[in-house]
């Protein structure tokens, strides 16, 4: 049995939960209704897509360390159609 680490994000929703992103597994992304719920969600995501990985005989992603804090901005779009 191997042991995989990988750097999580836990956004927090407006309406309860959270959502999860991996930046070393772009589009893999879950929800937990908690932040309990959505440590479990995430690793069941990340093991769920390594697993499918290696039945492939494809290389496991290495975990990608944030270099700095996650920036939070808001950003104004003006859209010409509209």
């Amino acid at each position: 049995m191997k042991a995989l680490n990988y750097t999580v994000l836990f956004e927090p929703m407006t309406e309860g939960g959270y959502i999860v992103v991996i930046p070393a597994i772009p589009g893999v992304v879950t929800y937990g209704g908690s932040l309990e719920e959505a440590r479990t969600m995430a690793e069941d995501a990340i093991r769920c897509h390594c697993e499918g990985l290696l039945k492939d005989g494809e290389p496991l992603p290495e975990d990608t360390e944030l270099a700095n804090e996650p920036v939070k901005e808001t950003i104004r779009v003006r859209l010409e159609a509209a």
